[in-house]
């Protein structure tokens, strides 16, 4: 309320049409603008076995989620969300990721949602350490999973739970849900991750939760041998297929251009991430799990 939630800061000294867009476009899925984009492979791929030599683990998602870092670290309004038609930034740089548990029962598919907090100057190795963490403790079926257990109550009351969604849906427009609740809701966070490509499918666009806050969703997909045109001819080249869809009216397209281009960047040259920023970019202080604020 008044401007602040606990999740961000809103923002007002911005592009009028920037401003504008929220009033006109009014739900997420109003303003979803799809990007399918193809990551060579043979970088990463050869990243990860010279760190695996060197005994260390390195994977496809956890890369991907260090470029989204970066490009954040760079480009902070890609770390933006709306809510009730105002520009918000967030306060933190939180990923949510839905993943297959350990079922005891191999015939079951059961699923866990984890949320994981990444500093902006984070390295692929704090955020390889964080994911680990976080997918260790939810791939078990005998841990507790905050997400998974708050709706398996609710479940079993379908008039309490629909009540709740509502309270929930109307505290977070005017900024007044409970912290505890922001914790469990995979729903609020900087940026949705999915790795169908571990189901052997191919790239989609996710639709963006008009429930919560989030404002890019990238779904990774099974890699692909596709032709392309090099300056010794055509050749062709394994990639990694990323659909991304995005809130538009974050930001402007060409701010949305240039945070992809760092992510492209980073993943074209990993050893890149190894290294903090030069210089971390910020629109609201930043809570840090080291202790203190990022400025």
């Amino acid at each position: 309320m008044f401007g602040r939630r606990a999740d961000g800061r809103r923002l007002s000294n911005l592009d009028p049409i920037v401003q504008f867009a929220p009033y006109v476009m009014v739900q997420r899925n109003d303003a979803c603008n799809l990007v399918t984009d193809y990551i060579d492979y043979d970088p990463l791929a050869a990243y990860i076995r010279k760190r695996s030599k060197q005994g260390d683990k390195v994977s496809f998602m956890g890369l991907l989620i260090a470029a989204y870092v970066r490009a954040v670290s760079q480009h902070p309004d890609l770390n933006r969300f709306i809510m009730n038609s105002q520009i918000f930034a967030r306060n933190e740089i939180v990923v949510s990721l839905t993943l297959l548990r350990n079922a005891k029962n191999k015939d079951s598919l059961d699923e866990a949602l984890v949320k994981m907090k990444f500093e902006p100057d984070a390295t692929i190795d704090e955020v390889e350490k964080e994911i680990d963490a976080k997918v260790k403790e939810a791939a078990d079926e005998d841990e507790n999973n905050g997400t998974v257990d708050f709706a398996a109550k609710l479940i079993h009351f379908r008039i309490l739970m629909k009540l709740v969604v509502k309270l929930a849906r109307l505290l977070d427009r005017y900024g007044l849900m409970p912290g505890w609740l922001y914790d469990v809701s995979p729903f609020h966070c900087s940026m949705y991750i999915t790795n169908i490509a571990s189901i052997g499918m191919p790239s989609i666009y996710h639709h963006l939760y008009n429930f919560g806050n989030t404002s890019i969703f990238l779904a990774m997909g099974k890699f692909e041998r596709r032709l392309f045109s090099t300056k010794d001819g055509p050749a062709l080249k394994t990639v990694i297929p990323i659909g991304l869809t995005l809130d538009e009216r974050i930001c402007g397209g060409a701010s949305y251009a240039q945070g992809i281009n760092v992510f492209k960047e980073m993943l074209a040259k990993p050893e890149l991430l190894e290294q903090r920023p030069e210089k971390v970019y910020t629109e609201v202080p930043m809570k840090s799990n080291r202790g203190g604020k990022k400025k």
